[in-house]
């Protein structure tokens, strides 16, 4: 009987379920190959996997391969418009009075203005200001002249020496008995800064290539394509760096761009 037993036990099979109502049977000796084939299999795996992940890191560390380059470009140009604000003021106690002196002023400067060269249409008159100190209840004491009437006289002219010029004998006005108000300068505008700007974008961006070049020599590659750019601002500036005031107080002004342009480089 233990005989039989041993057989048996030899021939002892597992059936594994295949499907619901089926099953096959797989001797004892076989799990070990199959275990072993599963392990190579799952081995394979996860090696193709690392190969594709490490392919994919240093093509990614490749396409980041870039340099930062800014490209300047800067013009000197001259101012092509001139606006001069002339303000002047007249006082009285006769509002009747004041305003024959304002109307007196008006016919003294647009005379200074025109008798210079400048053509009639180039002054313009702005609002009449009319102040009557009484009707403030916060007006300080000792007061003399109750009404206080500006007027604006507005120049408006391409020629832009006339200017400078009138500018500079702008105290033949204070002689005539005219009483100028405060900041009565003239500001000098460029109006042309879409003409210059296509060709200082260009000039912008070939520097900036330029030092991309060098930076690429000198690390042993070589510069590519464009991966990112940005145009940056123009600036209209005096023409000399320090100056105390504003660019519209200069004829002479200077432009400034600069673009920041990203490059990849290559081996």
């Amino acid at each position: 009987m233990h005989k039989e037993r041993s057989q048996s036990a030899s021939n002892l099979t597992v059936r594994l379920p295949l499907f619901r109502h089926a099953s096959i049977a797989m001797p004892l000796t076989a799990r070990p190959v199959i275990l072993l084939a599963a392990a190579l299999l799952l081995g394979g795996g996860v090696a193709l996997g690392g190969f594709a992940i490490g392919t994919g890191f240093t093509e990614s560390r490749l396409g980041d391969r870039y340099v930062t380059m800014k490209g300047l470009a800067e013009r000197d140009v001259g101012a092509d418009l001139a606006l001069w604000p002339l303000r002047f003021t007249a006082t009285g106690n006769d509002l009747a009075n004041v305003q024959r002196k304002i109307d007196g002023d008006v016919a003294a400067v647009t005379e200074f203005l025109t008798a210079s060269g400048l053509p009639a249409e180039a002054v313009e008159r702005q609002r009449l200001e009319v102040t009557d100190i009484e009707a403030n209840p916060y007006r300080p004491e000792g007061v003399r002249d109750r009404f206080i009437i500006a007027q604006t006289l507005l120049v408006r002219t391409t020629d832009v020496d006339k200017i400078v010029d009138l500018s500079r004998r702008v105290g033949e006005l204070v002689s005539r008995g005219v009483i100028l108000g405060e900041g009565v300068v003239p500001r000098y505008v460029f109006t042309r800064l879409n003409d210059v700007k296509p060709e200082m974008i260009a000039e912008a961006t070939r520097n900036a290539r330029e030092g991309a070049a060098q930076f690429a020599a000198d690390s042993g590659s070589t510069v590519g394509s464009i991966r990112r750019a940005s145009q940056g601002v123009f600036q209209i500036l005096p023409r000399d760096d320090g100056m105390p005031f504003d660019e519209s107080a200069s004829v002479e002004k200077k432009i400034r761009i600069v673009s920041t342009i990203d490059y990849y480089l290559a081996d």
